[in-house]
Parts: C-alpha cells; sequence; structure tokens
C-alpha cells in the first residue's frame, strides 16, 4: 500500500489511476489470501509457517488459488496488481526517480517474501504428520475462492472494466 501512497501524492492522472487500481486490487487480492489463510486455520488449527510443508501434495486446489494469490499479490503480468503497479512506478519514474527506484527496490523485496512463503507452504515435505489426514477444500470453498480467481484474472486482462469509470477533468 506505499506503492500506492506514492502513486497519490505524484499527482499526475497516470499515477492516480494506478493507485485507484492498485487499491481496487489489494481489495480482491488480499481477501482471497485472508480467506485462504481462514481454510488453512480451520483445517489444522494453527498459523504457524514451520507446520505447513507440503500442501501441494494433500491439497492440490487450495495450492493452485493460494499461488494464484500470491502471484497477484506480487504483481505478476496478467493479474489485477500489475496494471496498477506499473502505472505507478512508470508515472513516478517521470515525476521523481528516486521514489521510484526505492519503490520498486520495496515491491521485489516484498515479492521475495512473499515467494519464500509460497515455497514454505505449498513445496517440500511434509513435516506435521496429521497433515496427511485432511482433505482438500470442498465445493463451496471452491466456489468462495472462485469469484476471486475470476476477477484478479479479469480485471488484469480487461483493467478497461474499471477504467472506463474512472475520469479525471
Amino acid at each position: 500500500m506505499g506503492v500506492v501512497t506514492i502513486g497519490i501524492f505524484s499527482a499526475t492522472a497516470q499515477n492516480l489511476l494506478g493507485s485507484i487500481l492498485l487499491m481496487i486490487s489489494h481489495g480482491i487480492v488480499s481477501g482471497a489470501l485472508f480467506l485462504c489463510i481462514g481454510l488453512l486455520y480451520e483445517r489444522h488449527h494453527t498459523r504457524i509457517i514451520k507446520y505447513f510443508a507440503g500442501l501441494l501434495t494433500t491439497m492440490p486446489i487450495f495450492s493452485s488459488f493460494f499461488a494464484l494469490f500470491t502471484m497477484a499479490n506480487i504483481g505478476l503480468p496478467g493479474t489485477s496488481s500489475f496494471i496498477g503497479e506499473f502505472l505507478i512506478i512508470a508515472g513516478c519514474f517521470l515525476t521523481n526517480t528516486w521514489a521510484s527506484l526505492f519503490a520498486a527496490i520495496g515491491m521485489v523485496l516484498g515479492g521475495g517474501y512473499s515467494l519464500w512463503l509460497l515455497n514454505r507452504i505449498t513445496f517440500g515435505n511434509i513435516k506435521n504428520f496429521s497433515i496427511k489426514e485432511f482433505q482438500d477444500i470442498t465445493r463451496i470453498e471452491f466456489f468462495y475462492l472462485l469469484p476471486y480467481a475470476i476477477l484478479t484474472i479479469l480485471l488484469g486482462i480487461y483493467p478497461e472494466l474499471i477504467i472506463c469509470y474512472i475520469t479525471f477533468n
């Protein structure tokens, strides 16, 4: 959200548009990630990262959703966060090169942490033997996560759905 603040204070139309798009995307992606963590907590009754490893073998559908939302959180091209982050960094580079450089470094560090978390939770050998006993997400949980995934990809491919409603006079 620091990138959104930089976009707002740069005060160009491109940066404001990027900030609005990134705020909408953040609402979708962070809500989906919180839902994913809630689903894990409901099954395992813990949020400690070191207990989760190898969920890809026991929960492949959940791991796919979690990977999609983590990549959207990073700002992978084709997801909803990419458009906003790109507009902000490109517009800020024209206004203040140093601020855009520090924002880009912060985005890379945040992306590194997100990839570490994804790797730690989904891949590797199962450390806790009780995790093998749990099932993948249910049908209703799948339909909870599906609208988030559709919006994340749809707004990444076709951001004009939101841009057409935003005008700066």
